[in-house]
């Protein structure tokens, strides 16, 4: 199995933020009674955040759980998910609350209802990734 570059990450990461702001921007807007700009923007500055958190995240996760070593299963998927999902409430918390002017408890509860959206689409969006890369890797790998 090749090992993933920066480059790779990057668009790993990218099409995982990419996505995720096309679901959730509209969705919360909707939601909170604010403005699908203003969600928009949040979503923005926080899906950049998120993918300088992804890139570093998976690159530590990755070094300990080598996906040519460890198996890949629901369980260490569930704990990744987890890993990656609370550690971004560290920096998704102040940047809610000062994008849409709220208290730090009420940045809190949003940060927890995406938590509630995000784990599965973490869960679900890499696992798809992992497939559809081994397919790509094995068609490679069979060209050469």
């Amino acid at each position: 199995m090749r090992i993933r570059t920066l480059k790779e990450r990057f668009y790993h990461a990218a099409g995982f933020e990419i996505l995720a702001i096309l679901l959730v921007s509209p969705l919360a807007a909707w939601i909170m009674a604010k403005p699908l700009f203003q969600m928009g923007t949040l979503a923005v500055l926080l899906s950049t955040a998120a993918m300088f958190w992804n890139m570093i995240y998976n690159s530590l996760f990755d070094s300990l759980y080598p996906s040519d070593k460890a198996e890949r299963n629901w369980p260490l998927r569930i704990l990744h998910a987890l890993g990656f999902e609370g550690g971004f409430i560290l920096f998704g918390l102040p940047i809610a609350a000062w994008m849409l002017d709220i208290s730090l408890l009420q940045a809190f509860m949003l940060e927890v209802a995406f938590f509630i959206f995000f784990l599965p689409y973490t869960i679900g969006y890499n696992w798809l990734y992992d497939w559809l890369r081994e397919k790509w890797v094995q068609r490679a790998e069979y060209r050469v």
